[in-house]
């Protein structure tokens, strides 16, 4: 894994990867080469890290209708951490993938735990209220 010099070269890098990427529309071609994680110095700590955001975004597959959703990623780490703007461009691959919500759950946590290899990751994805129900999908590494 990657040491915080050696990061801040992979991070350079990063912008012209995305944006050379061609738009996504099939789950099977997002690139979780994208995730960066770096040496985590301090694993003796034991700090638990919770990354949120409310702009998640990918398309039903039924309607091509865009979903929107908050998703929230809570891991304790174990030798590397996430770099986050690598997190960022690997979860905007998914704004035109047609995915139903419990797929996008798993396929975020088994990226992101092979990426990152945590002692523990849940994710919990929420979309938005469709038909009048609120729907919240959690899947956690290891399975509990």
């Amino acid at each position: 894994m990657a040491s915080i010099e050696e990061l801040k070269l992979q991070y350079l890098n990063i912008n012209q990867e995305f944006e050379n990427l061609e738009p996504v529309t099939n789950v099977d071609g997002i690139k979780k080469s994208l995730l960066l994680c770096f040496d985590n110095t301090v694993s003796e700590l034991q700090s638990e890290v919770e990354i949120e955001s409310d702009e998640f975004t990918a398309v039903c597959p039924w309607t091509n209708l865009p979903d929107y959703g908050n998703l929230k990623i809570i891991y304790l780490p174990g030798k590397h951490l996430i770099e986050l703007k690598s997190l960022k461009y690997y979860l905007t691959q998914y704004r035109n993938v047609g995915i139903v919500q419990e797929y996008a759950a798993d396929r975020i946590l088994n990226d992101l735990v092979d990426a990152s290899k945590p002692i523990q990751m849940t994710i919990i994805l929420k979309y938005k209220i469709r038909g009048g129900l609120l729907t919240t999908v959690k899947s956690s590494y290891p399975q509990q």
